[in-house]
């Protein structure tokens, strides 16, 4: 009897939509809430450091005199820190992921 009933299963699964996601041909859509890599819009930046100060693992280096803005990807735990402590607004958290690096991965931005 119980292997009837396992045949029934194998042949209802045979012929219905798998339950996976089918990930490389179908792009992976992220939840609204995700918290993804923080992104930055330099031009409305004042370079005030509050940022780099707020930023528990020191992810964010702030420079005012060449007007240098660096965020080291692989320390930052996207607590969504800087994006609240910004007076201009100009720090987002975006859904995406940051893409995957073998060695240091910083990014700079120059106004």
């Amino acid at each position: 009897m119980s292997f009837l009933s396992m045949s029934k299963m194998v042949l209802r699964k045979l012929f219905s939509a798998p339950v996976t996601e089918r990930y490389p041909f179908v792009p992976k859509v992220h939840p609204v809430g995700a918290r993804g890599k923080v992104n930055i819009e330099i031009e409305k930046c004042i370079f005030c450091g509050i940022c780099q100060r707020r930023c528990p693992t020191t992810a964010i280096i702030v420079t005012k005199e060449p007007k240098v803005w660096e965020i080291d990807r692989l320390r930052c735990i996207s607590c969504n820190l800087c994006v609240d402590v910004c007076p201009k607004k100009c720090l987002a958290l975006d859904t995406q992921y940051s893409p995957c690096c073998v060695g240091p991965q910083k990014d700079s931005y120059h106004a």
